[in-house]
């Protein structure tokens, strides 16, 4: 059951522009920093399942990507406590998530299926435990059964390992989310209020949506 704090980080990403700064400003590869996030197009999040109960992922979207295929497509989990099964419930999401493309004609051609990132986002306080990628819950074995194990990893971004002399640094949305969070004390909050309103001075339906999370 999401939290009314994951709730409210599903309002604010639903939004291209902060999506673009989360990966800009705390995904380093270069491959990724090079695609055009102006093409950010934000897809379906709830997908029924074969046996007709309904799963809600958090936020799905896709970018243009150079090569073969079309399209990247990011899945974003926000996580506020740690979930020591989350390996497992991302594998079941990337399968839900190409499943719905299956179901929508949107497989590429020769069948096959486009990249998926999955993401976790985390802003609690306790130190995140749980294993990123499912093939380290499972115990080793030999010989042929090895081969056949599932393997999918996701990539975890800890707000609590950045310090806020380096979030101070960077104009970027992701980074004074993370910064409202954790704020030294008032007056720092309303000087990072002044921070925000300079930042989306052009972007008067972004600035209405943080006001909103920043009031929940």
């Amino acid at each position: 059951m999401p939290s009314e704090d994951d709730a409210s980080y599903k309002l604010l990403f639903s939004a291209p522009e902060v999506v673009r700064d989360l990966v800009l400003g705390f995904i380093p590869d270069a491959w990724l920093h090079s695609l055009d996030y102006s093409t950010l197009e934000k897809m379906p999040g709830s997908y029924i399942t074969d046996d007709l109960r309904q799963r809600a992922d958090d936020v799905v979207w896709r970018v243009k990507a150079d090569g073969e295929w079309i399209y990247l497509y990011l899945l974003i989990e926000f996580q506020s406590s740690v979930d020591a099964w989350m390996a497992v419930r991302i594998m079941t999401y990337v399968g839900l998530l190409y499943q719905d493309l299956i179901r929508r004609g949107e497989a590429l051609e020769g069948k096959r299926l486009p990249p998926v990132l999955p993401i976790v986002l985390y802003n609690g306080d306790a130190k995140w435990t749980a294993a990123t990628d499912i093939a380290t819950l499972i115990p080793k074995v030999p010989g042929l059964v090895a081969q056949y194990l599932p393997k999918l990893e996701y990539l975890l971004i800890d707000e609590n390992q950045y310090a806020e002399a380096d979030l101070a640094e960077l104009k970027n949305l992701v980074a004074a989310i993370i910064r409202f969070e954790h704020p030294e004390n008032e007056q720092a909050l309303l000087a990072l209020i002044d921070v925000l309103n300079d930042m989306l001075q052009s972007n008067a339906e972004l600035k209405r949506t943080f006001a909103i999370w920043i009031r929940a």
